[in-house]
């Protein structure tokens, strides 16, 4: 039996103001229903009117996912009562959708998307002890797109990664932030199992809400449906909820065909047409995509392909990364650094990208190139920069941390240090050569590891 996955992914768009009216689309942690106004609640003799910037959002994403753009598109009311939806119904797009037949690779191979489509948010229920709900709107109108798969997965982590690129497509193109955990991302899964003559009876799995939940909830509904199967049962066809803490997939209701909607043109809205001066004008401003990137990286800064994939998995870590090789033409250097010991300082507590400049940081990783300080004390500097709102530059120069050179300096240490250890002295001068590490350590500790090695071992032999 082969497993099919087709995938139905909504995409918050980051906008102002919700896709119909005025208010803020920023709703997040906002007072419950404080964020609303008649025209998202649905009130009579309310209208909408669109908001052009989502439009432009939906075709940014359209476009950096391979659709053909139609030249006309409408919008449609979907009918279904939910307490969360004040109006009864919701404004989508039904059989003239934004966008259609575009695709997204996925490990070589055109994993098909039959649409992508404009629609409102509905609110949210928060749900109480004691069994009680009670309902938010603030979510109520804030725009989204649906990108809705062909059937072309055939495993839960195949839907997993699909998802982990298109959310970083998303974001390289700047539509959707992809807060799962916000809800700014959110995917239902429709699974079967073929015997590749005919497909078998699908379900949805719904609130799947993190890329592991987006997996794991396949992966159960997968075996369930196979054992199901195999001991000659009947798989219904059923929305199924996904339990994250359960690790399950529990019924929630039979699952609705298009007609359960009865979807109908709505009547306060004119129909959309994109020309080909506004779809022009898109793609000219479309970022260069991850895909793009990742063969002009290879051949650019000719680093490994890990390395490329790390680096340009996030967009705001992929500039920073080529403007500190602006400043330092040392691509490895930099990506080690970046993925090492930048990663982890962006780990702590209150800590941003934007606190150290992608100057700054090339200029510690140049002083370490080029051993004016090491691995160490640059790590240090590099916490502290991050912590401290001080520039690397201004630590290593304020308190004097690069590597001592200087002949003058580094002799009268040595002096200092072999008048000291006279035994250690005569020792050498005896030829027990090995003494000489032990000095040289002794120096270190007096410089605080500054000396330069090299010429300290030089000058110190010629003293000895």
């Amino acid at each position: 039996m082969q497993t099919v996955i087709g995938l139905e992914i909504h995409a918050q768009l980051q906008t102002e103001t919700k896709l119909f009216c005025g208010c803020s689309a920023d709703y997040f942690g906002k007072e419950p229903n404080s964020n609303t106004c008649p025209v998202c609640l649905g009130m009579p003799g309310t209208l909408p009117v669109i908001n052009k910037r989502a439009v432009d959002y939906g075709l940014r994403a359209a476009l950096a996912l391979n659709c053909e753009i139609p030249e006309r598109s409408k919008f449609d009311r979907k009918n279904y009562f939910y307490p969360d939806l004040p109006k009864g119904y919701q404004i989508s797009q039904f059989d003239e959708p934004l966008a259609v037949n575009g695709y997204l690779k996925l490990n070589g191979e055109k994993i098909r998307i039959r649409r992508v489509h404009l629609e409102e948010d509905a609110g949210k229920l928060i749900h109480q002890s004691g069994g009680t709900s009670s309902v938010d709107l603030n979510r109520v109108g804030v725009p989204l797109i649906e990108i809705v798969t062909e059937p072309d997965l055939n495993s839960p982590k195949d839907a997993r990664d699909f998802m982990e690129k298109l959310r970083q497509i998303l974001r390289y193109v700047e539509v959707c932030s992809g807060d799962m955990e916000k809800g700014s991302l959110r995917c239902d899964a429709n699974i079967s199992l073929s015997d590749n003559e005919e497909m078998g009876t699908k379900t949805e799995v719904k609130n799947m809400n993190s890329f592991r939940a987006v997996e794991s909830a396949l992966r159960f509904e997968e075996n369930r449906q196979k054992e199901t199967l195999e001991s000659g049962g009947k798989i219904d066809q059923v929305t199924l909820g996904w339990d994250a803490d359960a690790e399950e997939a529990r019924p929630m209701r039979s699952k609705e065909e298009a007609h359960d909607y009865r979807y109908f043109p709505e009547p306060d809205l004119v129909p959309l047409v994109i020309d080909e001066d506004w779809k022009e004008r898109i793609e000219e401003n479309l970022p260069e995509l991850p895909r793009e990137k990742e063969r002009r990286w290879k051949k650019e800064y000719d680093l490994p392909d890990y390395d490329v994939g790390v680096l340009t998995e996030d967009k705001e870590i992929a500039g920073y990364f080529e403007q500190a090789v602006d400043e330092y033409d040392s691509p490895k250097e930099i990506s080690n650094w970046i993925m090492s010991e930048l990663f982890r300082v962006l780990k702590l507590p209150e800590t941003e990208l934007s606190d150290v400049e992608p100057g700054d940081f090339a200029y510690l990783v140049e002083l370490v190139g080029e051993g004016e300080i090491n691995d160490n004390t640059a790590k240090d500097v590099l916490e502290r920069a991050f912590t401290e709102s001080k520039s690397p530059k201004e630590i290593v120069e304020e308190e004097g941390l690069k590597r001592i050179s200087d002949e003058g300096a580094l002799t009268e240490k040595i002096e200092a240090v072999i008048e000291e250890n006279p035994d250690a002295v005569e020792d050498f001068r005896s030829g027990n050569e090995k003494v000489l590490g032990y000095l040289i350590g002794q120096l270190m500790s007096k410089t605080e590891g500054q000396a330069d090695p090299n010429k300290a071992r030089e000058i110190l032999k010629e003293k000895l």
